[in-house]
């Protein structure tokens, strides 16, 4: 089947447009961006578009200084574009590279967006940063290491590399050591898995399931990390509130979908109303 632009563009919710930052002139990277928001504004005008300035490393950008100018510079000259084609749009730009953390965090900002749970679930961690006495935490998806939610503290991008690095850690010792079937395709990862690592710096990390490939990972200082037993308790309350958060959010799908089946059949709608969830954790 040969894929139409209406196929592509009709049920897309977010592009991401990849510009290599060592290509000098880029013309031709903008004229292909151009192009392509002028055939996907005509089909679906709610598109988010991302554009990542790719390969910001080796001799060219050797400071931050040099990384910033070469996207300020790539901003004006897109914003031209847009502006000669008459498009207002507002893009956002990421700074990525394949030798550090950079392409998942751009990845995670992106996937957020698409999160209609997020406020949430961000909502639900900062909740339990404050009872808990914890530095940072992190939701990340085990497969890709991208983070879907984060507290309201600015993200260190030390820390999320640790955390980040941690689940390769998990996953590989759980490879060795926790698989039951060793020919299985499975990912070694349960509601069982977590870990504990005591960092140099006065530092634990403390990773835990607490969804289908959802993991909770928290930085820690060591003296908040002795009553381990109420941190485990609280986490308890956050996965089952997380949960409901969803199991809210498929209700109201289903009661919306039922509505609109009896208004169509004329018969009266058998959906309950959706009750707000709220979490208590204990200090």
């Amino acid at each position: 089947q040969v894929l139409t632009p209406k196929m592509i563009f009709g049920t897309c919710v977010a592009l991401v447009y990849v510009i290599d930052a060592q290509d000098d002139p880029s013309a031709d990277a903008l004229g292909r961006l151009k192009e392509m928001v002028e055939i996907s504004r005509g089909i679906n005008e709610n598109i988010f578009f991302e554009v990542f300035i790719h390969k910001v490393d080796g001799d060219l950008f050797l400071s931050e200084d040099l990384k910033i100018d070469c996207q300020r510079d790539i901003q004006q000259q897109v914003a031209l574009e847009l502006e000669d084609a008459g498009f207002d749009m507002h893009f956002s730009y990421y700074l990525t590279s394949i030798y550090d953390q950079s392409i998942f965090e751009a990845f995670s900002k992106v996937v957020q967006k698409l999160v209609p749970q997020l406020p949430a679930m961000e909502n639900l961690l900062n909740i339990l940063i404050a009872e808990c006495e914890m530095e940072k935490a992190f939701l990340f998806d085990v497969v890709s290491k991208i983070y879907v939610a984060t507290d309201h503290n600015p993200v260190d991008i030390q820390s999320y590399e640790l955390c980040s690095d941690m689940i390769d850690v998990v996953i590989d010792v759980s490879c060795i050591y926790g698989m039951k079937n060793e020919a299985s395709d499975e990912i070694a990862y349960d509601d069982k898995s977590s870990s504990v690592i005591r960092l140099n710096n006065n530092m634990v990390l403390y990773l835990r399931q607490v969804a289908s490939y959802l993991a909770l990972v928290c930085l820690v200082r060591t003296q908040n990390f002795d009553k381990q037993g109420l941190i485990d308790y609280n986490i308890d309350c956050f996965k089952t509130a997380l949960s409901k958060i969803f199991l809210v959010e498929d209700s109201k799908g289903q009661v919306l979908e039922e509505k609109q089946q009896s208004l169509t059949e004329g018969k009266p709608s058998t959906g309950e109303s959706v009750k707000e969830n709220k979490i208590t954790l204990e200090q």
